[in-house]
C-alpha cells in the first residue's frame, strides 16, 4: 500500500460560503438533492467548516535526496487570502 501527500489552502469563511452553507443544511434537513452551484461552490464534497478548499499544487514541487521525500511548499505562490494550509495523506 502506498500514501500520497497533497496540500490543500483555505479561504476563511465569508458571506457567500456562509450562505451556501445554509443552503446545503437545508437540503440535506429536506432530503434533497443539492443544487449544482452549491455542490460545485463546496468541490463536491461536504462544507468543510475551515472556509473553502483551494488547490495548492500549483505552489508545491516534489523534495526527495537520499534519505527523505516530501513537498516543497513556495510561499510567493500562495494565494494571499489562505489562511490555513492542510497537509493530507491519503493510502
Amino acid at each position: 500500500m502506498s500514501m500520497s501527500t497533497s496540500v490543500v489552502g483555505f479561504r476563511p469563511p465569508d458571506e457567500k460560503w456562509k450562505t451556501m452553507k445554509e443552503v446545503w443544511d437545508s437540503c440535506k434537513k429536506a432530503g434533497i438533492e443539492i443544487p449544482k452551484e452549491v455542490d460545485k461552490f463546496f468541490n463536491y464534497t461536504s462544507p468543510d467548516e475551515s472556509g473553502v478548499e483551494v488547490n495548492l499544487d500549483k505552489c508545491t514541487k516534489d523534495y526527495r535526496n537520499d534519505y527523505s521525500e516530501g513537498l516543497e511548499i513556495n510561499l510567493e505562490k500562495i494565494p494571499k487570502d489562505i489562511k490555513i494550509i492542510r497537509f493530507v495523506n491519503s493510502w
